[in-house]
């Protein structure tokens, strides 16, 4: 039958990799990987020898009805991000769109997403939340920002290391620097780490001690008046 399987991958500790992950890639014909270099070397971990190839946000749009056809001749295929579960911040959606229109089985296996932890690690509710993923970097940014201060519900963002002051600041300024902030690090690595505050506060906090590695940041909602 054909057939995708979409396997996530362990954010940080290699341990998190599921038994049926690893099961479902040994036995499918193909592998598409965000960054082969990358995924090489959870693969050969776990003495995974099934052939991959590059699938990323730079050529799935060229590429996807290639693999339509390619699944629809009998090919099973894997896809996998470098990290967590693709297609949440990372390539997966127009593969996933495409079989579905094409009347192809998509499988989906349960696995690391990097906001889930943080958004429980960070004691803000958890009961409703809405998740951003990346800010727009310029085009729509304070647009995005003004709509989302008046949010109620917990908001969860992902954010790289060198514009997290940045959006720190923004926060202070259009969420109010009193406003309740999780920033969340190396979530499952060595170095993890978990700052809470105020706006204010964790921004201070990494003006002082600059951030590395992957981060999720989670914002209270909007008291209800």
């Amino acid at each position: 039958m054909s057939k995708l399987f979409i396997v996530p991958t362990p954010i940080g500790n290699l341990k998190d990799m599921t038994f049926r992950a690893v099961e479902v890639l040994k036995e499918v014909n193909l592998i598409l990987a965000e960054d082969t270099r990358t995924s090489g070397k959870l693969l050969k971990h776990y003495g995974i020898g099934t052939p991959a190839q590059s699938h990323h946000m730079h050529n799935e749009h060229r590429t996807v009805e290639h693999l339509i056809e390619k699944i629809k001749s009998g090919t099973t295929v894997a896809l996998i991000s470098d990290a967590g579960t693709p297609a949440i911040s990372d390539p997966g959606f127009l593969l996933t769109r495409a079989c579905i229109e094409n009347n192809i089985e998509v499988d989906c296996l349960p696995g690391a997403t990097a906001f889930v932890p943080a958004l429980v690690n960070s004691g803000l509710p958890n009961d409703k939340f809405v998740f951003e993923g990346f800010l727009p970097v310029k085009k729509g940014r304070q647009t995005r920002l003004l709509l989302l201060a008046a949010e109620t519900r917990t908001i969860i963002f992902y954010e790289s290391p060198h514009k997290l002051l940045k959006t720190l600041a923004h926060f202070c300024e259009y969420f109010g620097e009193d406003r309740s902030i999780s920033v969340s690090r190396e979530l499952t690595k060595l170095y993890e780490e978990t700052v809470r505050g105020t706006a204010k506060e964790v921004f201070e906090h990494f003006t002082a001690k600059p951030a590395k590695g992957e981060i999720v940041i989670v914002v209270a909602g909007k008291h209800k008046s």
